[in-house]
């Protein structure tokens, strides 16, 4: 006979209710999980922000804070919305379910509980949480492939920090949703990550590209559209990839794009891109002063290179006012 398979991971039960506590963490325990137990919806959202957890079983009628105020409160915060809660209620009406949805609850049980629908239950959610780490792993990896570009060359130290925040403040501005400030914040990041295909000996050249070596450069972005292809959250950031050196008259390179055609998110970007190159020391000149960058690119937008309101936006990000919006405009 094999040993019953044991399970790893570590579950935070919260229930007021002490025989429930007890044989909740004894039936984990038996199952190989290390079991953090609480009283309440308080205590409960403490331990999640100062422990490592992959899954939370909630009970919903708890002092202080209910299982539905810290399950919404742990899926309101960005840096523990991605853990998996389970929701225990003696509650069956379909508001209380309802109500869980909304809160943000991955799944319920009902009480009086059953051993092998609990542990079934705590093993999907774990599978889940694992798919989200491995997701989170492979995009630490990108940026930091993504960081050992910048780091090659002295000039660009800091480049892709300040390209996503200023983005983010833009979008900010501008009333993107949330879906695509996450897209340009790593869009900032990892926008030249196509350059790793990129021969050192081109990337680093300190003169003049030779039309050859041009093409070789130009085909940066579709390399890195392909390099974060296969992950699915990055869906919004690979046209900020591949199209963050277009431009609105369609002059850009790799498509030929013009106007609205260059997503919003990359005509961003491309807007701090540029700012950011003129504003810092290059080895061919000093860093220009903020009101020579800005008038180099209006000059660049009155010949249709950029989108001259998202420019707009920008320098009212930089000089700290509210942009003005032309009457009729769309953004």
């Amino acid at each position: 006979m094999f040993p019953p398979e044991r399970h790893h991971g570590t579950i935070l039960v919260a229930d007021d209710n002490e025989s429930s506590r007890e044989l909740l963490s004894t039936l984990l325990i038996d199952e190989g999980y290390q079991v953090i137990c609480v009283t309440d919806g308080q205590q409960a959202l403490e331990k999640v922000s100062a422990d490592s957890i992959d899954v939370v079983v909630l009970d919903v009628m708890m002092p202080r804070k209910t299982g539905f105020d810290a399950c919404l409160a742990i899926k309101s915060n960005p840096a523990t919305r991605l853990i998996p809660v389970l929701l225990l209620t003696s509650l069956n009406s379909d508001n209380d379910r309802i109500r869980g949805i909304m809160c943000g609850a991955d799944d319920f049980l009902s009480k009086p509980l059953n051993k092998h629908e609990l542990l079934a239950r705590v093993y999907s959610l774990l599978r889940l949480k694992q798919f989200t780490d491995e997701l989170d792993n492979a995009e630490a990896v990108l940026f930091s492939l993504a960081l050992s570009i910048e780091a090659k060359d002295p000039y660009t130290e800091g480049h892709c920090e300040r390209l996503s925040k200023y983005s983010v403040a833009v979008a900010d501005k501008l009333g993107l949703p949330e879906d695509l400030r996450v897209a340009i914040r790593r869009g900032g990041l990892v926008h030249d990550i196509g350059k790793l295909a990129v021969p050192e000996s081109i990337l680093l050249k300190p003169g003049p590209l030779t039309p050859e070596e041009r093409k070789v450069m130009e085909q940066h972005t579709i390399a890195g559209e392909r390099i974060c292809a296969p992950l699915r959250s990055f869906r919004h950031v690979l046209p900020i990839i591949r199209s963050h050196h277009e431009k609105q008259d369609g002059s850009g390179y790799p498509d030929g794009l013009k106007g609205e055609q260059v997503p919003l998110t990359a005509r961003i970007l491309q807007i701090t891109d540029i700012y950011d190159a003129l504003t810092t020391d290059r080895p061919y000149r000093k860093a220009l002063p903020v009101a020579k960058a800005f008038e180099i690119m209006r000059e660049e937008a009155k010949r249709g290179w950029w989108d001259s309101s998202v420019l707009d936006t920008f320098e009212a990000v930089v000089h700290g006012y509210a942009p003005v919006q032309p009457v009729g405009s769309g953004r």
